[in-house]
């Protein structure tokens, strides 16, 4: 057996020893640096505080149309779901039946105005004979008896007349306002009128209700809030409105209010409150459910943060917040309105609050983050 020399087995030992030193130098745990995350301060800027609710639009004008006279129907002129005028002749009604009325009681009224005009002659007549002495007091009576009889059939004559005429021009059905058509619900050479006939509807495009609903508790901040500006009942008609439909950003439709109900529902707590606005483009229809706000103070401070920065758990809504030692917390806040993308926040947060922006999944409450500050308004865009 060949024996190593003492020289060189110190050496191995001595570079086993080295080596393995270094293995274990090369295995320590060495920590990942803190995950980067993006920071912002609210924002502190005046806004206006807006009650908002949701509502539905109502038509200024919806009427049925009936045959007021009996007949055949003997045309239509509008077709159906056309824009329509005052005034425009919509269905016409066998007129020559009541045409001919109309001409029989034209005759008996002039018959009964020649009556007339004969009988004062007659009584003027005996009304000079009798200061004569040369006609008897009964024969003036009797004249002045026939002129007052026809007096009151000419009366009588004019009033068939007036209603000759009246049911002669409802033999033309009009259209009472401007507006859209509905389909015709009877056809041409339907006997109408026999009994109240349905022949269509017309229906006010323009302008156009909204009609909402209100809390008790805002009818009466809303009260305070105008006895504190001395408005009186005719300013509230006056107050701007905006609306949304459902698939519109924001409100882009402006209008006023024009009614308040003057009590308050006891079933509901609610007070029942109209809109009115321009719809001359006829985009908004009878039966929209629509977003409804109404300014109720100008010039309010806030904090506004933007709004991704907002979570929610079972205790609310929160915000992530880096502090002075780089690390995360969670705070709840109470929210306000959506102003653009930022959110006002109630309460919850101060003006020196760096709140997450970004990066939110990174950043777990209790741990450092690396925070980079941002504005608020870049990080809402």
């Amino acid at each position: 057996m060949r024996r190593i020399p003492l020289s060189t087995g110190c050496a191995l030992a001595l570079g086993l020893v080295a080596v393995m030193a270094g293995c274990k130098k090369g295995n320590q745990f060495v920590p990942p640096p803190p995950p980067k995350v993006s920071v912002a301060q609210p924002i502190a800027e005046k806004i206006t505080r807006y009650l908002t609710a949701t509502g539905n639009t109502a038509a200024v004008n919806s009427v049925d149309l009936v045959a007021r006279v009996e007949g055949f129907l003997q045309g239509i002129s509008f077709t159906d779901g056309a824009t329509v005028k005052a005034g425009d002749v919509l269905f016409t009604i066998e007129p020559l039946p009541y045409q001919a009325k109309l001409q029989q009681a034209q005759a008996s009224e002039a018959s009964a105005q020649a009556q007339l005009n004969n009988a004062e002659i007659a009584f003027n007549r005996q009304q000079s004979l009798q200061r004569n002495a040369v006609a008897s007091v009964q024969a003036l009576d009797d004249a002045r008896a026939t002129r007052d009889t026809d007096r009151a059939n000419l009366t009588q004559a004019q009033a068939s007349t007036q209603i000759a005429a009246i049911t002669y021009a409802y033999t033309r059905v009009l259209a009472p306002f401007d507006g859209r058509m509905s389909a015709h619900l009877v056809s041409v050479g339907s006997l109408v009128g026999t009994s109240p006939t349905k022949l269509a509807t017309i229906v006010q495009m323009n302008p156009i209700y909204v009609t909402f609903t209100v809390s008790e508790q805002d009818v009466q901040h809303i009260r305070e809030k105008a006895l504190q500006e001395g408005l009186t009942r005719e300013d509230l008609v006056k107050i701007p409105i905006d609306i949304g439909l459902q698939g519109e950003t924001g409100y882009p439709h402006q209008g006023h209010l024009d009614y308040v109900a003057p009590t308050v529902d006891a079933s509901t707590g609610t007070l029942v409150v109209r809109g009115i606005l321009d719809n001359a483009n006829g985009l908004l229809l009878p039966g929209y459910f629509v977003r409804v706000r109404v300014p109720l103070a100008t010039g309010v401070e806030a904090m506004l943060i933007p709004d991704v920065a907002l979570s929610a758990d079972q205790g609310g809504v929160y915000v992530l917040v880096v502090g002075k030692d780089r690390i995360v917390a969670q705070r709840h806040v109470t929210t306000g309105p959506l102003e653009g993308r930022l959110r006002v926040i109630e309460k919850g947060l101060s003006a020196d609050d760096l709140v997450v922006v970004d990066g939110l999944q990174r950043a777990v409450p209790g741990q450092e983050v690396d925070p980079a500050t941002v504005s608020a308004q870049d990080a809402a865009q």
